[in-house]
């Protein structure tokens, strides 16, 4: 009987633990199709950062942060929509600027993505206002990497 009392407490913290690691975000609208669909809810992993190809969920915030160049002033607006977004990471830190498919980053000088700054782009390009249209994001911005959907 004294072990009930530990294994409970083991439990709450496990799932506190899982809290503050885990976070289940609802999808709205249609930036992300066909992946993921209005209304499908994804389980976010906190404290990673991501890589090319994976699809985070990112606070939406003005860009903020050092850069090796001035950012286009597109670049510093919030996006308009929901307090956060979900897109597909399609540059990171080091990687090459990818000016042929981000208008928004056609003029900057640098040849690499800067120190801190993301490349996040919609799946669906007519549905999505992203790096596009804004140029970087802010890593520092972002909430978690999806880990898994929860709707399928």
């Amino acid at each position: 009987m004294a072990g009930v009392p530990v294994l409970a407490v083991g439990l709450v913290l496990t799932a506190s633990a899982l809290r503050r690691r885990l976070v289940a975000v609802t999808v709205r609208g249609a930036s992300m199709e066909p992946a993921y669909r209005d209304g499908d809810r994804v389980l976010v992993r906190r404290g990673r950062l991501p890589a090319p190809g994976q699809v985070v969920v990112v606070r939406n915030l003005p860009a903020t942060g050092p850069t090796t160049a001035p950012v286009p002033t597109a670049a510093t607006r919030a996006v308009p929509g929901p307090a956060l977004l979900i897109k597909r990471v399609a540059a990171v830190p080091g990687d090459p600027v990818p000016r042929d498919r981000v208008a928004a980053l056609a003029g900057v000088p640098e040849r690499y993505v800067p120190h801190g700054q993301l490349v996040l782009l919609g799946d669906n390009p007519t549905a999505s206002f992203d790096s596009r249209h804004r140029g970087y994001f802010a890593s520092a911005h972002v909430v978690g990497t999806v880990w898994r959907s929860l709707s399928r």
